[in-house]
């Protein structure tokens, strides 16, 4: 069998393919290619001009007109849940669909309380301040000095309560460390994730309607997965709730809250600042409207950017080809729900 893989591995990841006798493995790692996707009319001829029974991808679309026009026998997606492969066309020809859950669960939840300790200490702010260039404490009175201590004093994460909107493996992890590592108050708004989970018992967490979260809250951070209830859950009624001194992280995905209703928020100073990874236009580059807020840490959607990922995918989608390979049942395959 001849397999296609366009999305990062690791050396051993390939290595343990290339050895097994039934492969033929074809690397196009796309960070390195340049070539994130292949169109459609592109990628059946690839597909079927090197006779590819294995494909393996991040972000190419496998669409029904792809799984239709080609001879794959099996299709990985290194994605947390394949929104990019057609699995119903797959089904229909009997091709098992293998994916990568959870991969970057725990990078986003680093992330995520990196974000809130730069905004609880004011890191970024007072980083781009002293880059300026136009501070020198020497020509601070005492006076001055007292102003500028104030201005810049944070806080700590310990003396706050933290709210998780969607409080599924990254909202749990992020609880987690919050609670173990600073002994934060958590409350969570989930309508899937009942008082009684082994995890909300053991951070003491507290579930409460989403109006309480945002009315009491000092952060929220926002983790709900891919579905249209999740379609701007965070509305301008919901920031209107937000105490003056809360803070508003999201490292999920710009389409579950309005982003304009959050731009208006920090623009009028309704609420203290932000961490925001993810956005209505991406790639971010350095026209971001929200770079213009000094209490704001903006980031271009690297929640997932770190070589632990590369290795937490490599192992999954190996260790299921293997399991294809030898008639072994398929520990992540997809099942559309």
């Amino acid at each position: 069998m001849k397999i296609l893989i366009t999305t990062p591995f690791t050396e051993s990841g390939l290595h343990a393919l290339n050895e097994s006798r039934d492969l033929e493995v074809i690397y196009e790692n796309w960070r390195e290619t340049g070539v994130l996707y292949f169109d459609e009319d592109e990628l059946i001829e690839k597909l079927n001009s090197g006779k590819i029974d294995i494909f393996i991808t991040e972000a190419d679309e496998v669409d029904a007109k792809v799984v239709e026009k080609t001879d794959l026998k099996l299709i990985g997606c290194t994605r947390g849940t394949p929104v990019n492969v057609d699995h119903e066309s797959a089904l229909k020809k009997g091709i098992p669909v293998i994916y990568t859950p959870f991969r970057n669960a725990d990078a986003v939840a680093d992330l995520t309380v990196a974000m809130m300790l730069s905004q609880a200490r004011k890191i970024v702010e007072l980083d781009r301040f002293l880059r300026t260039g136009d501070f020198d404490v020497s020509d601070l009175d005492e006076d001055g000095f007292t102003k500028f201590l104030a201005k810049y004093m944070g806080v700590e994460l310990g003396g706050l309560t933290i709210g998780i909107i969607g409080f599924g493996q990254i909202g749990q992890r992020v609880g987690k460390r919050l609670f173990h590592g600073f002994g934060s108050k958590i409350i969570y708004y989930d309508p899937f994730i009942p008082e009684d989970h082994a995890v909300v018992a053991e951070i003491k967490a507290t579930k409460v309607e989403l109006e309480i979260l945002m009315k009491t809250s000092d952060m929220i951070t926002i983790h709900t997965p891919p579905i249209e209830e999740a379609e701007e859950l965070i509305s301008d009624t919901m920031f209107r709730l937000m105490k003056p001194t809360a803070q508003f992280f999201n490292l999920s995905r710009s389409f579950c809250i309005d982003e304009d209703a959050l731009f208006d928020a920090l623009e009028n100073n309704r609420i203290a600042g932000a961490g925001l990874d993810v956005f209505d236009d991406e790639p971010v580059d350095s026209d971001n409207r929200f770079l213009k807020f000094d209490n704001v840490t903006v980031m271009p959607h690297f929640g997932g950017n770190t070589r632990d990922v590369i290795t937490h995918q490599t192992n999954m989608i190996v260790e299921d080809i293997l399991n294809f390979l030898n008639g072994r049942p398929l520990k992540y395959m997809w099942s559309g729900d």
